[in-house]
């Protein structure tokens, strides 16, 4: 059995004045909301061992603000990916529980392909800033994961935590 945590990075910035859309940083309420899922993932037991994240500045501010212990690698891929790309950097992933950290609308557009049926919260469609879907996938590698193929074990929005 592996179990991916698919997150949309927190808030961000538009006020910064930052050089590229790349460049972006996080905001205050991103920045609370990043811990705030950091918690969230301890409390409920969705620890991952391997991290798969955009480059982007706000990727990983949003990483850095969760507070885990996991190893990391930084794919530019996944910076605005589409979801065969998505799924192509999962089918390389080796942990049991992997944390993939994106962006929309190509992440919330892959969410919505690996399951078998949606979570029952209207947000799960739109994929807000912070979105956190958790899937189990009844395989023992991540190359047999195929669109479809995830049953839900939880899904939470950073303002069901903050608010």
């Amino acid at each position: 059995m592996k179990t991916l945590i698919l997150m949309r990075h927190t808030k961000s910035d538009w006020s910064t004045g930052a050089t590229s859309d790349h460049a972006r940083p996080l905001n205050k309420r991103g920045t609370a909301s990043a811990a705030a899922l950091g918690d969230w993932l301890r409390a409920r037991g969705w620890l991952p061992d391997e991290v798969l994240c955009s480059t982007a500045t706000r990727t990983r501010e949003t990483l850095a603000g969760l507070r885990l212990d996991a190893s990391v690698r930084y794919l530019d891929e996944l910076y605005h990916a589409d979801p065969d790309t998505m799924l192509a950097a999962l089918h390389d992933a080796t942990g049991d529980t992997v944390l993939m950290l994106g962006h929309n609308p190509g992440i919330a557009e892959c969410a919505g392909l690996l399951v078998r049926a949606p979570p029952a919260d209207d947000r799960f469609h739109s994929y807000p800033t912070g979105a956190t879907l958790v899937a189990r996938f009844p395989v023992d590698n991540w190359s047999a994961v195929t669109w479809g193929s995830g049953e839900v074990a939880d899904f939470i929005v950073p303002r069901d935590l903050t608010d």
